[in-house]
Parts: C-alpha cells; structure tokens; sequence
C-alpha cells in the first residue's frame, strides 16, 4: 500500500512514545485477556461453531460504533494521523461473515450480552465527548487484530472445517500487504500525537479500560456460549428420548398386532379341525349353557 511507503521515515521508539506507555500500562490487563476461556480455546486450537458465532456478533456491535466514531472524528488533531479506513475497517467483513452463518436476515438474528452493549456505548460516548481516547481503542482493536489475525483465522478455518475462506473475512486485511511494517507506521503515527499531560494520562486510563471491556465481552461471551450448548444438548436429549419412545411404542403396537394375528390364526386351525372336534366342542358348549341355564333358575 502507498502508506506503508511512509515507513521510510519511521519514528524510533523510546520510553515516551504513546505507543510504549500504552503496551506499559495494559500489560497486566493483556495477559488477564488472554487466558479468558474464549481465548484459551483459541489458543487449545478448539473453537466450537457457536463461540465463533456469537463472538462475530459482538464484534459487530464493536466494530459499528468504533468505525462510526472513528468516520464522524476523523479530521479530530488526534485521530486523523492514525484513521486508515481502508486498511483496516471491520465492519464490511464481519457483515459478509455473518450473513454466510446467519444468512441474509442476520441483523434479526444476532444477540450480543451486556458486556458488548456497555463497550459499544463507551465508544460512542468518547466520540461525542474525547475524541482523542478514540485512539487507544483502535490501537487495542485494530493492532490486536492485524497481529493475532492470521494465526486466529487458521485455528478458526482447522476448527470449523471451513474451506475457501468463507466465513473467515474478518481476519483478512487485503489492504496491508505487510502487516509487521504497517504496525511500525501506525506506532509511529500515534507517537507524533501532540498531548497535553492531563490528556495523554486520560488516553493511557482509557486504554486500560479497553482491554477491561474487551474482557468483559469475553467473559459475557463464554457464559452466553455455555447457555446456548446446554440448551442445544437438552434439545437433543429431548428429541432423543422422543425417538426412543416413538420406537418403544412401535414395536409394542408391533407385537400386538403378531399377538392378534397369532390368535387369528389358532381360531381359523379350530374352525378347521376335524367333524369330531367340532362335535366334542359344541357338546362342551351345550353343556356350559345348560349349566348357566341351573345355575340362573
């Protein structure tokens, strides 16, 4: 891309720059990230079709207010130097993601928790009110997902056994041909970000809540993902037991009918006998109602 021609006049990094104080602060916040459950399935290689499923849908709620805020500042002193729209916008890819798994009515199906609600209306607000923290949240979402991007797109595609990238957009970046020099551009873009000190320790506090937030999406995640199985195994536990009962049913109805047909049978072999059978049988029955005939006077 022609930007990534820029990075002949990269920055040198130094403990000052944003971009390190940033990775300083949110360290601990980083590693508390990854070994949410939702992450250590994608790093066990074991993803299941629904967490992936609700986590596009989350995404898209985060993506739409972060890329919206991000149009509507985009000439804002602190958000222009790193506001490259079509080298890593979002929401077009999660969209082409979730209509391939939801089909063309997705936006009636999707649901996102709590968590990814509250994230969604953080960034808004920001927009509206501090701009400039605008650019912690594209630094943790955008850097996070150009660097795990490939990686987390193959466990994904091996998880799912999903073939010719269908369903996997949102880890592709057709726009950054190199992703390694374009995060060297945008680090450097962030650290030519003039701040006062009230403002760069606001933003450094605001990127400390975005991983908390993130997390927090993650979390909501797991347990709406753990609802949604336990769910699915009821119903086809129930739908199990209805076919072993259905079966049940079919095979006693079954051996009645050998049972009827059984009895049909021994009563067509008596009306077949032999003369002397039948006399002897109908002497019997004489007898009998003779009897009933005493026992009645």
């Amino acid at each position: 891309m022609e930007t990534e021609k820029k990075m002949q006049t990269q920055v040198e990094l130094t403990d000052s720059d944003l971009s390190e104080q940033i990775k300083a602060v949110t360290k601990d916040s980083h590693v508390r990230a990854e070994n949410t459950e939702l992450m250590l399935a994608y790093q066990r290689g074991n993803i299941s079709l629904t967490q992936y499923k609700l986590l596009l849908c989350s995404l898209y709620e985060i993506y739409q207010a972060l890329e919206e805020a991000l149009d509507n500042n985009s000439n804002h002193p602190s958000v222009a130097p790193i506001y490259f729209p079509l080298e890593l916008a979002r929401l077009e890819s999660v969209e082409r993601d979730l209509e391939h798994f939801y089909g063309q009515d997705w936006r009636e199906k999707i649901v996102v928790p709590a968590a990814t609600k509250i994230y969604a209306h953080r960034l808004r607000q920001i927009g509206k009110d501090n701009p400039e923290y605008l650019v912690a949240h594209a630094y943790t979402r955008y850097l996070g997902d150009l660097s795990g991007g490939q990686v987390l797109g193959r466990i994904t595609q091996k998880s799912l056994g999903l073939k010719g990238g269908e369903g996997l957009s949102f880890f592709s970046f057709p726009g950054v041909s190199s992703p390694n020099l374009f995060k060297q551009l945008y680090r450097s873009r962030m650290n030519s970000i003039e701040l006062e000190e009230e403002e760069r320790k606001g933003m450094l506090e605001e990127a400390v809540r975005a991983f908390e937030l993130n997390i927090q999406v993650f979390d909501d995640l797991q347990k709406m993902v753990s609802v949604t199985e336990r769910e699915s195994e009821l119903m086809h536990t129930t739908t199990r037991n209805r076919c072993t009962r259905h079966t049940s049913t079919h095979s006693k109805l079954a051996d009645g009918e050998k049972l009827t047909a059984r009895s049909l049978q021994i009563q067509t072999s008596l009306v077949n006998a032999s003369p002397l059978f039948r006399m002897v049988l109908g002497i019997c029955v004489a007898l009998a109602t003779v009897g009933m005939g005493i026992y009645a006077f």
